[in-house]
């Protein structure tokens, strides 16, 4: 008999169906009980009342694996409206010792720290896989929608000779006896890319070896960038996001409405413009408003962030908001001058509900202007001379960004570390699981 997947159990009343999945729930009533299975669908319940059968799971813990042959019956009272009657089973691989914690209740209580170390058992919970089904829907729906705009997927490498962003922020390794590093960002490929397809994408790992221990940061986290030629400026690249942000949010409501009301994820409206500001403009909104004199700092602090989403939120009407113009000491050296100012930069932040998500900005494609500003912020050009190649050869105007993909699960579902929004979080402690 071919198996059946428990979500599609219901449309079999009348049948004999086979299922198999993980004991999630076992209710002994004496002469019958109620069994919950759980597969990667979802969950249905079978009734037993043969003693045979019942005997077969005395002494198994939760998340037994289990075959389970029986007929679809109606039940308004089942969860599925339909439950298993005259069932047969078979322990595919008994559990017998207790686990770590509670994954069957609504609610899971374990805590962070616990929950991590054993993460492979506690992201069977129905909470946890729903999250990571909205995390998937994400990039699903991201590369869906630049495949529309003609954009083309790559994948760059993730051992480098030199790093992207430059700084100290970099894993050095063994690359056979030579100094290499583990990736920042694919920055400078799908720079390159762009005189190759015109319009590139790439989702995949990131990694940062900054020693901070924070609710917001990870040191290896997932990308999802994306560049294009011949823009205008980099409201151009803004113009894209946008477009990829509502796609996302329409996909996510279309395909993902039970994991979203499970999680109570409310997902923001995303208008046709996202409304922005210049960092100076909001350094002084921030002064004028909320009383703290920020004016002239390279950056925005988190709180700075969240009272700027507060006022869009109030004012514009906008979850979403663009920051521009951040200076040119706090951007990478391929980062673009302002035209009229040139101590500020064609760079931009998005933040949502309190925290910055995406950066990106118009990049620099004269390979004269790229080269002297290589050389101002201490990057050798001959270590970088396969990326500067590109631009000796033609390079139309372009830009891009990245969209932290955990920033933007944390900030939908109003998670409040983005360890919660990760898989297997790796950071300053946790090389495990």
């Amino acid at each position: 008999m071919e198996r059946t997947r428990t979500n599609q159990a219901s449309s079999h009343v009348g049948e004999r169906v086979q299922l198999a999945g993980w004991m999630h729930n076992w209710r002994d009533m004496g002469k019958f009980g109620f069994l919950v299975l759980r597969d990667g669908a979802g969950t249905f319940q079978a009734v037993l009342d043969d003693a045979t059968e019942i005997e077969k799971l005395k002494g198994l813990q939760y998340e037994s694996v289990l075959q389970i042959e029986g007929i679809v019956a109606p039940e308004p009272r089942a969860p599925a409206g339909a439950e298993l009657h005259d069932c047969k089973v078979e322990v595919i691989a008994p559990v017998l010792e207790p686990l770590p914690f509670e994954i069957n209740k609504k609610e899971l209580k374990a805590g962070l720290d616990v929950f991590l170390n054993y993460a492979p058992v506690g992201l069977r919970h129905l909470e946890k896989r729903a999250l990571f089904r909205v995390s998937a829907e994400i990039m699903a729906g991201y590369r869906e929608y630049l495949r529309q705009q003609d954009f083309v997927e790559i994948q760059t490498p993730k051992i480098v000779g030199s790093a992207t962003e430059s700084g100290a922020n970099v894993f050095r390794i063994d690359y056979f006896g030579r100094p290499a590093y583990l990736a920042q960002s694919p920055q400078f490929y799908k720079q390159i890319m762009v005189g190759v397809f015109e319009r590139v994408f790439e989702i995949g790992p990131v990694f940062r070896a900054e020693k901070h221990s924070t609710s917001r940061h990870t040191n290896e986290y997932v990308s999802l960038d994306f560049e294009m030629g011949f823009i205008t400026d980099h409201t151009d690249v803004m113009a894209m996001l946008t477009g990829v942000m509502r796609h996302i949010v329409h996909r996510l409501k279309e395909s993902r409405a039970r994991e979203l009301e499970l999680l109570g994820i409310r997902v923001p409206s995303v208008p046709d413009a996202i409304p922005s500001l210049r960092l100076p403009d909001a350094q002084q909104l921030i002064f004028e408003r909320f009383g703290e004199d920020c004016r002239g700092e390279p950056d925005l602090a988190p709180q700075h962030e969240s009272w700027l989403c507060q006022y869009a939120e109030q004012e514009l009407g906008s979850e979403l908001l663009f920051i521009t113009h951040y200076p040119t000491s706090k951007r990478p050296f391929y980062t673009y001058p302002d035209d009229q100012d040139p101590s500020l930069t064609k760079g931009f932040d998005l933040l949502l509900r309190g925290c910055e998500i995406v950066t990106g900005g118009q990049r620099i494609h004269r390979y004269e202007q790229l080269r002297e500003n290589a050389v101002k912020w201490d990057v050798n050009p001959e270590d970088i001379d396969g990326y500067l190649q590109a631009f000796r050869y033609g390079m139309p105007p372009h830009g891009g960004c990245a969209i932290g993909l955990e920033r933007l699960v944390m900030q939908l579902a109003g998670l409040p570390n983005l360890r919660e929004a990760t898989l297997f979080p790796r950071d300053l402690d946790r090389l495990s699981p």
